[in-house]
């Protein structure tokens, strides 16, 4: 696309004549008579450059020039001013007006073309910059949403963290998968993991003994939720809460649970060796249930929990409740799930606290490959 020249002149003969002469060089050229219309056609016309006489009546070439680079619009806008008088004295007015070069009448045609040519290269140049810039603060401001938006992903995945495992949470936030976090119902093995002697304990010990050996179980607890990638529904006091298969499926979530368990019980036992020590007797019960339950995030603005509630969850509770020291019990259809994996023992049927019938509960021995 051809450059746009934009000439100023009272004189329609003088205007002629630069308009043919840029014509023929192939520019696109338009006219004004006063500096008035000047103004009013850079708007319009969008020039590259413009050829501007001085003396003219109304604006003067040196006001026009004053005005153009007053616009932030076109404060680049290559000036080059045109007259007939002694060019050294209006030469200083001109730089003080913005004008960026000079043509003295009458017209030399290889100095016009010459200033022409490396004015526009100049215009070409500030526009390349101009259009640069533009581009870098597009950048700047995607760049700036991006930030945003990873940072809101961040403090949304850290705060999914508190109930899935990282992979889990990971893949919630990455499908953006809101709609997991409703309420819904699925089929769930739920694990109620509790402390056997707690409450005698904190009985007879210091508020700083009785946090620091909450702090140390619920570490090496919390850490082996996270190895099995169980949902963490919360932490109790002495209880821990862990239910699988939600939010998103996993295959034989009856074994992960009793895995887990079992991996529990080993974890604990250096623990119970170290508190025995100073007369901290503490075990650890574990119940296990399967069953279908309501899941999803409750609460309130502000306040959010991913949990499940059903009866699964009161059945692994009062398992829970029913495991002596080292214990894991587990429910009917829990055993049914692990078959012949699961080393069991059956228990009978138990009354429950909560339950109209007794209950068939199995103690978990081992789960064998």
């Amino acid at each position: 696309m051809s450059a746009k020249i934009l000439v100023v002149d009272d004189t329609p003969h003088n205007v002629k004549l630069l308009a043919d002469l840029l014509g023929v060089k192939g520019y696109a050229v338009a006219t004004a008579a006063t500096g008035e219309e000047a103004l009013a056609k850079l708007g319009a016309e969008k020039p590259d450059l413009v050829l501007l006489d001085i003396m003219m009546p109304g604006l003067s070439g040196y006001e026009v020039c004053r005005q153009i680079r007053a616009d932030p619009c076109t404060a680049l806008l290559p000036v080059v001013l045109v007259t007939s008088l002694d060019p050294q004295q209006e030469r200083v007015k001109g730089i003080d007006a913005g004008a960026d070069d000079f043509l003295s009448k009458p017209i030399n045609q290889p100095e016009l073309f010459a200033r022409v040519r490396s004015l526009l290269r100049v215009k070409a140049l500030q526009d390349e910059v101009a259009r640069h810039t533009e581009a870098l603060k597009v950048s700047n401001l995607k760049l700036e949403q991006r930030v945003d938006e990873q940072l809101a992903q961040l403090d949304r995945l850290s705060q999914l963290k508190r109930f899935f495992s990282p992979a889990v949470a990971d893949a919630i936030v990455s499908a953006g998968e809101k709609s997991i976090l409703a309420p819904h119902r699925r089929e769930i093995s739920y694990v109620f993991v509790d402390l056997r002697g707690f409450t005698a304990f904190t009985d007879s010990a210091e508020p700083e003994e009785v946090e620091a050996v909450l702090r140390d179980y619920q570490a090496a607890m919390g850490s082996t939720v996270t190895e099995f990638e169980g949902t963490l529904d919360r932490f109790a006091g002495d209880g821990i809460l862990v239910f699988f298969n939600d939010p998103l499926p996993i295959a034989e979530p009856g074994r992960r649970a009793a895995t887990m368990a079992l991996a529990m019980q080993e974890r604990f036992a250096p623990l119970r060796e170290r508190w025995v020590k100073f007369g901290y007797e503490l075990a650890l019960g574990i119940g296990i249930a399967q069953g279908y339950a309501t899941l999803g995030a409750f609460g309130f603005e502000g306040r959010w929990d991913y949990s499940a509630i059903g009866s699964v969850v009161n059945l692994a509770s009062r398992l829970s409740d029913e495991a002596l020291s080292g214990q894991i019990l587990i429910d009917r259809r829990t055993c049914a799930a692990l078959g012949d994996a699961a080393e069991v023992e059956p228990l009978g049927k138990l009354p429950l606290k909560g339950f109209a019938q007794p209950v068939p509960a199995f103690l978990l021995k081992n789960l064998v490959s």
